[in-house]
């Protein structure tokens, strides 16, 4: 399933279940430190001699230059967000889509 339809169906269940109590948003992470990533930069590593998150932070200036804080999220930032939404906190966010991508994509909220 495509990210579109991904964020059509959750929206589309917020507001299918509008007054039950029961929220429903997409979480939207960007360039994300994950184990994947890891090993996926480790010949550059190997090649650059640099750790792996000064690669994927290289990676972020040099790839995604619009992104506000020039570096990749760690899990736990995303994991935060992840805790908040399913808090009692957010019980009025539904049908949000939500991202956790150090500003690399340019929006508005309208």
């Amino acid at each position: 399933m495509t990210k579109s339809a991904n964020l059509a169906v959750s929206h589309g269940l917020a507001k299918r279940l509008a007054g039950t109590g029961v929220t429903v948003n997409a979480i939207l992470p960007g360039p994300t430190l994950t184990d994947g990533l890891e090993q996926m930069l480790k010949d550059a590593t190997a090649e650059s001699g640099r750790s792996v998150r000064e690669e994927a932070d290289a990676f972020v200036r040099k790839a995604r230059p619009s992104s506000i804080i020039q570096r990749v999220a760690d899990v736990e930032e995303v994991a935060n967000l992840v805790a908040y939404i399913a808090s009692p906190l957010s019980s009025a966010t539904t049908g949000a889509a939500l991202r956790v991508d150090g500003g690399v994509v340019d929006s508005l909220a309208i």
